[in-house]
């Protein structure tokens, strides 16, 4: 060997080396050559800033896919990428001015743009930076944004597309806007949280009861509506109630007071209606409630907005005009209290829309905004998915993918910002528009309208797109989309796509959806949906929780690679991760066995050591035998990733390594490397020991990138990451070899088993005694007689075809006879009797008492489920020590 492993692993001086030649050598450049392609496009981050755990767990998983899809011989691709993020970025940039006292109105549209990419410029560096230090094997010179000039000319034409197919339009609807950031949001960026609120139930006269006072009515003069949201009362047209609601029948026809606002209004009927909530009449104000704006739409009632666009009510508000809606509710109610239009207010729970970015409470808003029409462009997109053409996986999400698509509206697209693309909608003084992909073919097509204008007489629209207009457009104008480049034909469809299910409507049904239209084919044939990660508890990552993790923070604590393998091992199919830092410290110990293992491998290797492939028929019990091992991970390994459970991956390759390769394998052929053999037996050790650590390295490296490059760099010059996928040995599981080598562990297992039950220490050497009728077994045993000894901590080991058993004697049986470990003159008994029986009491104690707190109503009404649970585990645990204790005694003769 040309050179050692330093004594111990050092993440930060390894990490740093091969991030660098990787990227030097353009290691995960595409292979033209390889005839089969594999492509995935990464979620693209949003520019504003760090990589979160999700990302770490989203781009682990796929680079995970992509360092084995290399290695099978693709030509790989794996396009890194960011989103330029419209809202989300313009927040955190003006909030950055505001530290310097300044604002966006202090700039022209186009300075505060070039603000923007000063801070694009230092932020979506520090991604990139992050991104190379989780290890991922992107071709870097693939690196995109969706505000590159090419991609920004793919958006444009796409929307003139549209709009020419009439498939995109500009009208008056009810959208989601945002009071603090002003501008629109889609239905999809509104999350929706349980608020404690008021439910006001409010009384609105019979018209013809309306002059007399309020607080003198009787039932039967009044109605009563039951409203969360009473500041509103001023954009009601009408009051509504089912059409099978028979208390209400009398009302057909009629009108009723609308208070404060000094108003009558229409009763009417539509099955919208639920007859169950409140009085079973509910207020119609179609400006602020999209279930009200299309009853207004089918009873053909004219809306009424009051609302101006920073939340404060309008003019139609009378004299609560320029108040907060917050504090003009509050206001409204003391009036309607004062009056006696209140019958009462009750306690509600209710579901509440915030912007998902920033948390504002949105309001449902009558508003002139552009809208794409999205049925015909849904329908396929459906299609694509039942017809299997388009997996989920897991494919409960196809459900959730349905239930959305098939009640699908119209996607409200344009956005009142400044930093996005902007709509090519462009306006003559005479009020004409026209949509064009420059403002020069604009003027030529006004000019064809017989309007005449010139560049500096138009304007164009102000509004932006929704960011995810470009976004949905990504695997396609990354490869170089509106040119049919011959990247374009290598690489779309992609393969997979790797995301969370929180985006499944963002973002997936939209790259289908344009993929169908724009490209005939679907993005990408298999969709992999992954959870969320949380905090050990099952809570959401959160600032205001204090719980948030970084994972530059762990990555620096115990190693990329022991936080990459971390998030596979632990990846159930489908559901959350529950984050737990004490797993890291595993997996560090994990790379430990790892480093140290191999530097035993090549310490004990002469310099001038030529690793070969061992041949089978030569070789000696132990060593087919662990190839055997090999085969068998191997299998689960491939047959798990076809199902893309990393989890089952990761910890089929860990089982090997630790146990059947370091603990078994290594341990067993010590003697044999250490030179105790023939020169034979000692080389056919080697070759062994450096095949199977070969063909480990390259199936921990997916997972592990760094540590495995760093040995693998002293067995070859090629770079791990392109060598090809290990193949089997071919070793039977029925091999002679193999069957006996599993005998031999089982004992050995079987005694390790029978000491640390009794608790008979390390150190204290017995004999061990096996009684059977096995010929063979016992000339194999005494190949093996050294490694057993040492393995099982044995003085001597002696085959008897029968015998009988001592009062002191330990008994265990293995699958054709029994193994007696004669401890007279080693253990204590009666020392070890009373310890148990002491043990005993004090866990019985400990389950008492978590027995009556489990049982205790007062408790289990009070507690949290999850404290419940927890108590109940511990409980369990008590019991599992307790059912051990017992069998501890029962050895000993009690």
């Amino acid at each position: 060997m040309k050179s050692q492993l330093p004594d111990r692993y050092d993440p930060e001086s390894v990490e740093p080396k091969w991030i660098k030649t990787w990227e030097e050598k353009k290691t995960f450049a595409p292979d033209s050559s390889r005839k089969e392609t594999f492509s995935i496009v990464i979620p693209p981050p949003n520019v504003t800033g760090n990589l979160h755990i999700g990302h770490a767990l989203n781009h682990t998983i796929q680079d995970i896919i992509i360092r084995i899809e290399r290695k099978k011989g693709k030509n790989v691709v794996w396009v890194p990428g960011m989103d330029h993020a419209g809202i989300a970025t313009q927040v955190v940039v003006e909030r950055e001015l505001g530290k310097e006292g300044k604002s966006r109105t202090d700039f022209t549209r186009e300075g505060f743009i070039e603000k923007v990419w000063e801070w694009k410029a230092h932020s979506g560096g520090m991604i990139a930076k992050q991104q190379r230090l989780l290890g991922e094997s992107v071709d870097w010179s693939r690196e995109r944004f969706t505000f590159d000039e090419g991609l920004s000319k793919a958006v444009i034409k796409v929307f003139r597309s549209l709009y020419d197919e009439g498939l995109i339009y500009r009208g008056e609807r009810i959208i989601n806007w945002c009071p603090v950031t002003k501008t629109a949001i889609s239905d999809i960026e509104v999350e929706y949280k349980e608020k404690q609120g008021k439910l006001y139930h409010i009384k609105y006269p019979k018209a013809e009861f309306k002059s007399k006072d309020p607080k003198t009515l009787t039932k039967g003069e009044y109605i009563v509506v039951a409203t969360t949201r009473p500041e509103t009362m001023f954009g009601d047209v009408a009051v509504c109630a089912h059409p099978d609601d028979v208390r209400y029948t009398d009302l057909k026809d009629k009108f009723v007071f609308l208070p404060i606002a000094g108003k009558e209004i229409p009763v009417l009927f539509d099955s919208f209606v639920d007859k169950e909530f409140g009085s079973g009449l509910v207020k119609i104000t179609p400006a602020h409630d999209i279930n009200d704006y299309e009853a207004g739409l089918r009873l053909k009632l004219t809306p009424l907005n009051i609302m101006n666009l920073d939340g404060t009510l309008n003019e139609h508000a009378g004299k609560y005009n320029g108040l907060d809606r917050f504090e003009a509710r509050k206001r409204v109610v003391e009036e309607l209290e004062t009056n006696g239009y209140i019958e009462k207010i009750e306690t509600h729970i209710h579901s509440v829309g915030h912007n998902q970015r920033g948390g504002a409470v949105i309001e449902p808003l009558l508003s002139t905004q552009w809208f794409v029409k999205i049925e015909s462009l849904a329908k396929p997109a459906i299609e694509v998915v039942k017809s299997g053409k388009v997996q989920f996986q897991p494919k409960m999400w196809e459900k959730t993918y349905f239930e959305w698509m098939e009640n699908i509206r119209d996607w409200c697209i344009s956005r009142q910002l400044w930093w996005g693309h902007r709509i090519p909608a462009y306006y003559a003084p005479n009020g004409e528009m026209v949509v064009a992909e420059s403002i020069e073919e604009a003027v030529s097509l006004f000019s064809k309208k017989g309007v005449s204008v010139t560049k500096e007489t138009i304007k164009q629209d102000e509004d932006v797109l929704d960011t995810w207009f470009s976004s949905g457009l990504w695997p396609f104008t990354v490869f170089g989309w509106p040119e049919n480049s011959n990247e374009l034909k290598q690489y779309y469809p992609t393969s997979v796509l790797v995301t969370g299910f929180d985006i499944i409507f963002f973002w997936v049904a939209r790259m289908i959806m344009n993929g169908l239209k724009f490209m005939g084919d679907v993005p990408f044939h298999k969709v992999l949906i992954h959870g969320l990660v949380r905090d050990k508890d099952g809570k959401k990552f959160s600032k205001s929780l204090g719980n948030v993790v970084d994972p530059l923070d762990m990555m620096s604590k115990y190693g990329t690679d022991s936080f990459r393998f971390f998030l596979a091992a632990v990846l159930p199919e489908g559901k959350d991760i529950l984050f737990d830092e004490s797993r890291l410290d595993g997996y560090r110990s994990f790379c430990n066995k790892i480093w140290n293992s191999s530097r035993f491998i090549f310490m004990n290797l002469p310099e001038e050591f030529e690793a070969k492939e061992p041949e089978l028929n030569s070789l000696e019990d132990t060593d087919l035998w662990i190839l055997n091992e090999f085969d068998r991970m191997l299998s689960k390994y491939e047959k798990a990733y076809s199902g893309y459970l990393f989890f089952e991956m990761a910890n089929a390759v860990y089982d090997f390594v630790w146990g059947s390769f370091c603990d078994w394998y290594l341990e067993l052929t010590k003697a044999r490397v250490y030179g105790n053999v023939t020169p034979e037996s000692q080389e056919k050790a080697r070759f062994v020991l450096v095949s199977v650590l070969k063909k480990s390295l390259g199936l921990l490296h997916p997972f592990m990138p760094f540590i495995t490059e760093e040995i693998h760099s002293l067995l070859e010059t090629t770079e791990l990451a392109k060598t090809e996928f290990p193949k089997p040995y071919g070793v039977s599981d029925s091999a002679p070899a193999v069957v006996r080598m599993e005998l031999v562990r089982e004992i050995i297992t079987k005694i390790r088993n029978m000491r640390a039950e009794l608790g008979v220490k390390p150190e204290k050497k017995c004999k061990v005694i096996i009684k059977c009728n096995h010929k063979e077994l016992k000339e194999m045993m005494e190949r093996e007689i050294k490694s057993i000894l040492q393995l099982s901590k044995a003085e001597s080991l002696e085959f008897l075809d029968s015998y009988e058993a001592k009062n002191t004697d330990s008994v265990g049986a293995f699958s054709i006879g029994e193994i007696f470990l004669p401890l007279e003159g080693i253990f204590d008994f009666e020392k070890e009797k009373q310890r148990l029986e002491k043990e005993k009491k004090q866990i019985q104690l400990e389950m008492e008492k978590l027995e009556n707190k489990i049982n205790n109503p007062s408790f289990l009404e009070k507690a949290k489920p999850d404290v419940v649970e927890k108590e109940r585990e511990k409980y369990n645990t008590w019991k599992e020590k307790l059912d051990s204790t017992i069998r501890a005694l029962e050895k000993i003769g009690t």
